[in-house]
């Protein structure tokens, strides 16, 4: 872990998935809101799951985990970077 989160590589290396440390919860709605402000287009938006388009596809869950797809590692962690101290955390 670094910087308050754990990011590890799926099965078929194009995506990554962020485990927040410290966070068993969010409030989807709120943290939504945060990543859509910040540029992000909405897809779904279930009380299970929300999905995002824009520089990568996200997919984040009421756990606080997100689902970074993409194959740039460099990209996935400037995303949980921005998902710690942003998103989860306004």
């Amino acid at each position: 872990m670094s910087d308050g989160f754990a990011m590890e590589l799926c099965g078929n290396q194009s995506s990554w998935q962020i485990v927040p440390e410290g966070i068993t919860a969010i409030d989807l709605e709120q943290v939504g809101a945060r990543i859509i402000e910040s540029g992000f287009e909405a897809g779904v938006q279930s009380r299970m799951v929300w999905t995002f388009t824009g520089s990568a596809d996200l997919t984040l869950y009421p756990s606080g985990k997100l689902l970074v797809k993409t194959a740039d590692k460099d990209l996935a962690e400037q995303i949980a970077q921005q998902h710690m101290s942003e998103w989860t955390r306004a």
